[in-house]
């Protein structure tokens, strides 16, 4: 069943995805999701309500995502020292990531382009800053896996982790990357992606 919270906050996704944040208003989500007007504002009464409702939609989907793609999604780190990554294990997890954003690409481009408004957003507006703390889940399961490859610093290489995929995310999605790598959708985008996130697994792991 599609909740009403879905609804709204899929169509406010959509519209930053097109418009940016400027496009972002009660009126304009009602419209896009075919509501009556005012219903919006009846569930979130603030411009600051509906992009906090916005993030945590996104932060959901992510964590959906990330749930399907076999990688670690909640706040527990999946990995401890005491259970040690092998190269094989990195191969693997370098595999799915690729995977994942090769999928944040194509079925997931629109989400992935409102998540980047979003904290561009709150670049200017201090009040959002909460909205970066999305981001920190990601953090830590990567210090955790790093620690478990066997990594002398896993806090500084989970978070260079976490900083270099999102770049690779971007480069692919809004920067130049776009126009010199294998189309989205494709096993030789996944592969290149893979080959990536492997070599820099691999280095960060030492």
């Amino acid at each position: 069943m599609v909740t009403r919270y879905a609804v709204i906050t899929d169509a406010a996704i959509a519209l930053v995805a097109e418009q940016g944040m400027r496009g972002l208003t009660h009126r304009a989500v009602d419209a896009r999701a075919a509501l009556p007007t005012g219903t919006t504002s009846a569930y979130y009464r603030t411009r600051k309500a509906l992009i906090e409702a916005l993030v945590q939609r996104l932060a959901d989907l992510d964590a959906a995502d990330l749930q399907a793609g076999d990688l670690p999604a909640d706040d527990v780190p999946a990995y401890a020292p005491s259970m040690p990554l092998s190269d094989a294990d990195l191969d693997a997890i370098a595999a799915a990531t690729g995977a994942l954003l090769d999928r944040w690409l194509t079925d997931g481009r629109t989400r992935a382009l409102a998540r980047y408004a979003c904290v561009l957003e709150a670049t200017h507006h201090p009040e959002l800053r909460d909205i970066l703390g999305h981001g920190t889940a990601a953090r830590a399961q990567a210090r955790a896996m790093l620690a478990a490859a066997g990594a002398t610093d896993p806090q500084r290489a989970g978070d260079h982790f976490v900083a270099c995929v999102d770049g690779l995310l971007f480069d692919r999605l809004a920067g130049a990357g776009a126009l010199t790598a294998p189309p989205p959708g494709t096993a030789r985008n996944r592969a290149d992606l893979t080959a990536a996130v492997r070599a820099l697994l691999h280095a960060l792991a030492r």
